[in-house]
């Protein structure tokens, strides 16, 4: 009796004396680049279901990434305190935040031109950013017709098991994404924040009203519903299964999914690290000069209470006992 031969072929080893197995177990790495980027450009778009990357399983967390800070925010154009709840708003706050320096920012909507509206948004992420994730959508589609060429139907699979589970998580997000509660609209009125983050890092962001609401408040992530939570848990065993089927990948399979992982890893690193602002429901927040450094907090406190004539949200921010001119003490450090 001889024994029966799988049904589905499999591409023959190219590299003799060479074996990579399991290399689809790269994808189960428990990387955050995938939900860094989701951070960054405040939702996910259909295009990224051909930026295959490791930590596909990981995109819901985009919404922990803040690490659980919500700063408090003092209003200097009304007094008014409170804490910004956008964990992607926070996230970004944290990777433009510099220890002693205050970090100026703007937050504005896209002109209506489109001309413009495109300039604006390629501005955002910075060319150089959208060149790498541009390379990555690139090697996801080079991969794929490599593998056809190869004839690894194996490999084929697991790539469409990786494509399926990064589109699951794509419309998630883009539902859990969708603009909430942002508070009253105030149509033109200006605003101007100071936001306190921790390790004494300090932001001053400035726009309309509207547009700092839409990026400060409410929530950005909504809670996920029943079907939402079964549909994370099947992506999330779709990976795994990926992970698995990849023993029976040639050694040249395996090594095209190697390199896509690893690359598309590099790639969407690099993009969301080298990213100049954050998109945010439909709005764009981005850095302005340089930070500023400061000798001491009670310096930063004076010189923004001169400017905006009015302490209270600094009194409500507790950097500063009671009125400086009824001799109160201010933050000395």
């Amino acid at each position: 009796m001889y024994a029966e031969r799988s049904t589905i072929p499999v591409a023959p080893d190219t590299f003799r004396g060479v074996r990579l197995s399991s290399a689809g177990l790269l994808a189960l790495a428990d990387l955050r680049s995938i939900a860094k980027w989701t951070a960054v450009t405040g939702s996910s778009s259909f295009l990224d279901v051909l930026f295959i990357a490791p930590g596909i399983h990981k995109q819901q967390s985009a919404g922990e990434l803040n690490r659980g800070e919500y700063p408090p925010t003092g209003a200097m154009t009304t007094g008014y305190v409170f804490r910004v709840e956008n964990e992607a708003t926070v996230r970004f706050l944290q990777t433009v935040g510099k220890t002693g320096h205050l970090t100026n920012l703007v937050v504005e909507t896209p002109p209506a031109n489109a001309e413009r509206g495109m300039s604006a948004l390629i501005e955002t992420p910075g060319i150089t950013s959208l060149v790498l994730y541009s390379l990555g959508v690139t090697a996801t589609v080079a991969s794929i017709v490599t593998i056809v060429l190869l004839e690894d139907w194996w490999t084929l699979g697991i790539l469409g098991l990786l494509v399926l589970a990064r589109l699951c998580n794509v419309i998630i997000v883009r539902r859990r994404s969708k603009i909430g509660w942002k508070g009253a609209s105030e149509p033109g009125e200006r605003g101007d924040l100071l936001v306190l983050l921790s390790q004494d890092r300090w932001i001053r962001i400035r726009g309309l009203v509207d547009d700092l609401k839409a990026v400060t408040a409410g929530q950005w992530l909504r809670d996920k519903t029943a079907l939402e939570n079964f549909l994370i848990a099947f992506t999330t065993m779709v990976v795994y299964i990926a992970a698995a089927l990849s023993e029976n990948s040639s050694t040249a399979g395996s090594l095209v999914l190697l390199v896509l992982l690893l690359f598309s890893a590099a790639f969407l690193e690099l993009s969301t690290s080298l990213s100049k602002g954050l998109r945010m429901h439909g709005r764009i927040m981005r850095t302005v000069g340089t930070p500023i450094e400061y000798r001491r907090r009670l310096d930063l406190v004076q010189e923004l209470i001169q400017e905006t004539g009015r302490d209270d949200w600094a009194i409500g921010l507790g950097m500063i006992s009671r009125p400086l001119e009824q001799g109160g003490k201010g933050a000395v450090l």
